[in-house]
């Protein structure tokens, strides 16, 4: 049988099995009168209706795998191996995000993997416009006026 205990010292009933999200859960409702005299409940539970705390929790064995993969996160080789597929996450939502990956233009197969090749080729070469190689800097040729600017210059003072 387990239970929770809060900052407070209030301790839950035992916790059920329920399905949260379709998924095996565990959940934990501390009752509602000792929180709804709590100092502290809009801080712990965040609502205003008088109701107790809700918490639902993972199965043992997911939380178990849960709190190993976030230990195991904290270290360096992890960190290392992960700034590799970070870079790619990037270029997925640069593409969808900036040129509408996610909504094809045209219908079937073939003609969707080609959008998505010539995306893809597209989004490198903006890249490797922007790449030099170190020491050397592009000319950059002064931005033209805008059609505002030119007519400001032309009205008297």
């Amino acid at each position: 049988m387990h239970t929770l205990t809060c900052p407070n010292g209030i301790t839950s009933p035992p916790w059920k099995l329920t399905l949260g999200d379709g998924h095996p859960r565990l959940s934990v409702l501390f009752p509602r009168k000792p929180c709804r005299e709590c100092e502290d409940r809009l801080k712990c539970t965040g609502n205003v209706d008088g109701k107790g705390r809700h918490i639902l929790l993972l199965t043992e064995p997911q939380q178990k795998i849960q709190s190993q993969v976030r230990k195991d996160q904290k270290a360096s080789n992890w960190q290392r191996r992960y700034a590799i597929r970070a870079g790619c996450e990037a270029t997925v939502s640069e593409t969808v995000h900036a040129h509408g990956l996610r909504h094809c233009r045209y219908r079937g197969l073939a003609k969707t993997h080609v959008q998505h090749v010539l995306t893809a080729a597209g989004t490198n070469i903006v890249r490797l416009s922007d790449c030099f190689p170190p020491g050397t800097t592009p000319a950059s040729l002064p931005r033209p006026p805008s059609h505002f600017k030119r007519l400001c210059q032309r009205l008297p003072t």
